[in-house]
């Protein structure tokens, strides 16, 4: 009975400390596991109350950690920034990226494909190191001379090698080994691949810094509503902007840590212990710092690319007339011109479909086999003087500037090559279903497949065309079609402008209607445009359209190498940043292979031990591992697919550098993989045996890891001299598949 009593006391005694403790579980998926194996905090020391030796081996396992940190930090800044000047010319595509800051520089619009934030990041490193954003990027192999470049290489090297640090970080709190991530940080600081993609004005380094630091503030915050909760939760938002703001891919490091939220918040509505205020106050906490605080954050970072952005440049054609206005030098700033349209006036056509183009021709012919053999018609993206057509009646030209009215029919003469807008029944050069537009006659004279009917958008008949602010469709009369952009990009001979087409298909869409744009005619007075301006929300709008079109667009060109997502993970074949032949310094991005196929073999094993050990528990075994092999390992792999899988879904062009993100994520991996693959050397052997064939493996991973980074280290820092299948050469025997082209 007394034994009974006791039992039944120790029993209620820890059911009501459990319900009296104010209990928070930890949100990050992260428990820590094996004690003493992890650098401990400060306060695992205060805490200890054990003998003084235990306290000096929790101070030497701390002295140690800090060692292994200061030995990824210095190895990692000095292989990224060793040589980093070198070749001191234009690499791959620095002639975007480091042309795009130089428009940052020069406060000049241009358009890209990805939102604006790695842009501005580089041409604020350029500003703030000397250079003056003067050097006109043109193409590969331009020298800069003394133009200050290395602020922009060096802030995209100081970035770059901030990620081996944070895989490092990331997997010590993952899995609480040392060992684990020291072998991670290592196959990213030995990665040829992941050096050379550092070490240039790239936008890749930028994303892959806010992907990890989002990763591993998203691991941090595990002491709910803490001070240092709230500061991971923050950077964890700020973090997730920062990846979006540089390129849309970011979107895959948001869906990871969204999954990880509700994983973690539908754990927290199980935990009974919890209030519902309780979980209401974790939701809230997580909508403001995950949502509502990246989207400002986003949201700001385009507002500073507008203001910063305010002078006319390249990228005007891509958006509005209304969107123009806005930019200081453009045609349409603070202009004027005739507010209704008029015969004899000359204009220039623009569609309203996104990046629809400018209606244009040029003395170029279709070629042979591509409908009729006349003039081009195409939709050109920029302003240019074969944009400009004459307004003119059906048939005679008419010396008073009568008003072009809703219903009329209209001739549109090119000024430069005099002849007219046309179509007939033959079937357009890419869109089969529609009929071919060209331009036919001469000095204006054609034949009745030259007539158009203008149809404002809404209106009735009698109405007047408003420049700007009308939609107008224009009817062929001959054929019943009307006039259409197709938005697809035409080959070589047609210098790949957009497809202008004349569609039977009637509906009202963008794509088949226009605006009168440029507007000139003395014999009318004039209006002021800058009532046209539109908001804030609007260009913000128009300017992610043209980005998401835009990027959907990116189609392999006529000879271009289209790499395939397949090809990434076995390092199928690089990428040549500078030089070809013998005498130019050559740099090429290829993944160490030793390191990429180590890191292809671990997803496989870790796959066979997450499914050994599945078994292994259900048949009531206890594995030390288990947890972080499952949880730690399993988020790991949730973002190795998440940022490679959905490029099989891409119709885009794609390139090599695209798997750069999921291999951090399968780098980070393979530590947590071979990590506890050595350690479970104990389940085949006794102590020492076990200790000593651990040891013997990580001694030969390291040699590996350091003998295939000698081996291939010239891929990153530049190769002169014979080419690797020469006799002679510097990688002579290296060059293991023949789709590598060293």
């Amino acid at each position: 009975v007394s034994v009974q009593g006791r039992a039944n006391f120790k029993i209620l005694r820890d059911t009501s400390t459990l319900r009296n403790r104010k209990s928070f579980p930890t949100s990050a998926p992260n428990t820590p596991v094996s004690k003493g194996q992890s650098c401990p905090t400060g306060n695992d020391a205060q805490s200890s109350n054990g003998t003084s030796a235990q306290f000096s081996s929790r101070l030497s396992d701390r002295h140690m950690c800090t060692v292994l940190l200061v030995l990824v930090v210095g190895l990692s800044f000095s292989t990224r920034l060793y040589k980093i000047t070198e070749p001191p010319h234009v690499c791959w595509d620095e002639t975007h990226f480091g042309k795009m800051g130089s428009y940052y520089i020069n406060r000049t619009f241009f358009f890209d494909v990805h939102p604006p934030l790695g842009k501005m990041l580089i041409g604020l490193a350029g500003y703030m190191t000397g250079y003056d954003g003067t050097f006109p990027f043109m193409k590969p192999g331009d020298k800069y001379e003394h133009h200050n470049y290395w602020g922009m290489r060096g802030f995209c090297a100081v970035l770059g090698s901030l990620l081996p640090i944070f895989a490092y970080l990331i997997v010590l709190e993952l899995s609480r080994s040392e060992t684990a991530a020291l072998i991670a940080a290592s196959l990213l600081i030995f990665d040829t691949g992941c050096i050379t993609i550092s070490q240039y004005i790239l936008l890749d380094p930028i994303l892959m810094f806010f992907i990890m630091a989002a990763v591993l503030s998203m691991v941090k915050f595990n002491q709910p509503f803490s001070a240092s909760w709230w500061l991971w939760l923050v950077l964890t938002g700020v973090n997730l902007a920062g990846a979006l703001g540089v390129k849309f891919v970011g979107l895959f490091v948001i869906l990871l840590v969204g999954l990880n939220t509700v994983w973690d918040l539908w754990r927290l509505l199980g935990d009974l212990s919890l209030s519902l205020v309780d979980i209401a106050k974790h939701f809230l906490a997580r909508v403001v710092g995950l949502i509502l605080f990246p989207l400002f954050f986003y949201v700001t970072v385009f507002a500073i690319h507008f203001v910063v952005l305010n002078k006319s440049g390249p990228g005007d054609g891509f958006f509005s007339s209304a969107f123009q206005s806005r930019l200081i030098g453009n045609n349409l700033h603070n202009a004027s011109m005739p507010e209704y349209l008029a015969y004899g006036s000359t204009i220039t056509v623009k569609n309203l479909r996104i990046a629809g183009g400018y209606l244009h021709s040029h003395w170029h012919l279709y070629p042979e086999g591509v409908g009729a053999r006349q003039q081009q018609v195409t939709a050109y993206l920029h302003k240019d003087y074969n944009n400009l057509w004459l307004v003119h009646r059906q048939n005679t030209q008419s010396p008073t500037p009568d008003l072009v009215r809703h219903g009329d029919i209209i001739r549109l003469e090119h000024k430069e090559t005099t002849r007219n807008l046309h179509s007939h029944l033959h079937e357009a050069p890419l869109t089969k279903k529609h009929f071919q537009v060209t331009g036919y006659g001469n000095n204006g004279t054609g034949d009745a497949n030259d007539l158009w009917q203008v149809e404002v958008c809404g209106g009735q008949k009698g109405d007047l065309v408003k420049v700007l602010r009308s939609k107008v469709r224009f009817l062929h009369r001959a054929t019943g079609c009307v006039l259409y952009s197709s938005g697809k990009t035409l080959p070589k001979w047609g210098w790949e402008q957009v497809e202008v087409t004349c569609s039977p298909y009637l509906k009202e869409t963008p794509s088949s209607q226009w605006n009168i744009e440029d507007h000139i005619n003395p014999k009318l007075p004039n209006i002021s445009l800058s009532v046209l301006k539109p908001h804030f929300l609007e260009i913000l709008l128009e300017s992610h359209i043209v980005m998401i079109r835009g990027n959907s667009g990116l189609k392999p060109k006529d000879n271009e190498m289209n790499s395939k997502p397949w090809h990434w993970p076995i390092n199928y074949q690089g990428l040549r940043f500078s030089g070809v032949n013998e005498t130019e310094y050559r740099v090429y991005l290829l993944g160490n292979p030793v390191l990429w196929w180590m890191n292809l073999a671990s997803l496989g094993l870790y796959l066979i031990m997450v499914a050994v050990a599945s078994v292994a528990l259900q048949r009531g075994f206890s594995l030390k591992h288990s947890h972080v092999l499952m949880r730690g390992g399993g988020l790991l792999l949730l973002g190795w697919l998440l940022h490679y899988a959905p490029f099989y879904t891409m119709g885009r062009v794609l390139y090599y550098h695209h798997y750069f993100p999921a291999m951090l994520f399968s780098s980070m991996l393979t530590g947590i993989t071979l990590d506890i693959l050595l350690k479970s050397a104990d389940l085949l052997l006794r102590p020492p045996y076990s200790d000593w064939l651990q040891r013997a493996g990580q001694l030969v991973l390291l040699f590996t890891v350091l003998h295939s980074f000698y081996l291939f280290h010239p891929l990153s820092y530049g190769m002169t001299g014979p080419l690797a299948h020469e006799p002679g050469s510097s990688m002579a025997g290296l060059k293991w598949m023949d789709s590598w082209e060293f």
